[in-house]
């Protein structure tokens, strides 16, 4: 199988894996700005700070970032680490996910917090940038996690 070919199942399999999780979505609700920290600050090891100041609210696991969340025109946004696959199918399957703000735009996506993707699904990506930082962490660190 080509690359070309692996890239296009993989899309294919997360585009079915998004329509069934739509489908049972009976209700879309926007995460609020509470909702969203307390579940990233709910990740094992993971502490928030602010080190590029007070409008951006950075969480790290192990001293590794995984998610930002902020403003921006006046939206609630995130910003999370995703695998290059997924940040082109993504940032080209929602109006609400580009790739990310000020950010490695390979590895990053930056989600406007609306009703047009469902809180299980940004829980989910959550998921994914959380795992995809603690996969590099050493094995030590894995522990603790």
């Amino acid at each position: 199988m080509s690359s070309d070919d692996k890239v296009t199942l993989q899309h294919n399999i997360i585009k079915g894996i998004l329509t069934l999780k739509e489908s049972l979505v009976i209700e879309a609700a926007q995460m609020t700005e509470r909702e969203l920290i307390d579940y990233l600050l709910a990740k094992p090891c993971s502490e928030d700070s602010y080190p590029f100041g007070p409008e951006a609210q950075v969480f790290k696991v192990f001293g590794k970032m995984f998610a930002l969340i902020g403003y921006r025109n006046e939206k609630l946004t995130v910003t999370l680490k995703a695998s290059p696959e997924n940040v082109t199918f993504l940032s080209e399957e929602f109006i609400c996910i580009e790739r990310g703000y000020h950010m490695n735009k390979k590895h990053w996506i930056t989600i406007i917090v609306n009703d047009e993707v469902s809180v299980g699904m940004v829980e989910d990506w959550i998921d994914d940038s959380y795992q995809l930082v603690t996969s590099k962490l050493t094995k030590a660190q894995k522990m603790m996690v």
